[in-house]
C-alpha cells in the first residue's frame, strides 16, 4: 500500500512538473508572439517611412515643392492680369468710340413686323 501511495505521489509530482513545463512553454510562446508582433510593427513602420520618403522625393522631383507651385501660379496670374490690363488700355478708345457711335447714330425706321391695317 505504501508503494501505491508512493507511486501516486510520484505521478502527481510528475503531472505537476509537466503542467509547469506546459505553462512555461505557453509563456515562452506568448513572449515570442509578442516579440514577433513588435518586430513586425517596427518593420511596417520603417517600410511606411521609406515609402513616404520616396513619395516626397518623387513629388519634389516631378512637381516641385508646394511653395514653388504656389509661386509659379502667382507669377502666371500676375502676367495674365498685366496682359489683360494692356489689352484693355490698347482697345479702350476704339471700343468706346464704337459704343458711342452706335448710341448716337440712331436711324428711325418702322419695324418689319409692323402692319398698317386699313
Amino acid at each position: 500500500m505504501a508503494s501505491q501511495t508512493q507511486g501516486i505521489q510520484q505521478l502527481l509530482a510528475a503531472e505537476k512538473r509537466a503542467a509547469e513545463k506546459v505553462s512555461e512553454a505557453r509563456k515562452r510562446k506568448a513572449r515570442r508572439l509578442k516579440q514577433a508582433k513588435e518586430e513586425a510593427q517596427d518593420e511596417i513602420e520603417k517600410y511606411r517611412q521609406e515609402r513616404e520618403r520616396q513619395f516626397r522625393e518623387f513629388e519634389a522631383k516631378h512637381m516641385g515643392s508646394k511653395e514653388d507651385v504656389a509661386a509659379r501660379i502667382e507669377a502666371d496670374t500676375r502676367v495674365k492680369i498685366e496682359e489683360m490690363i494692356k489689352a484693355v488700355s490698347v482697345h479702350k478708345e476704339a471700343v468706346m468710340r464704337e459704343i458711342l457711335e452706335l448710341v448716337y447714330d440712331i436711324k428711325p425706321k418702322v419695324h418689319q413686323n409692323y402692319r398698317v391695317d386699313m
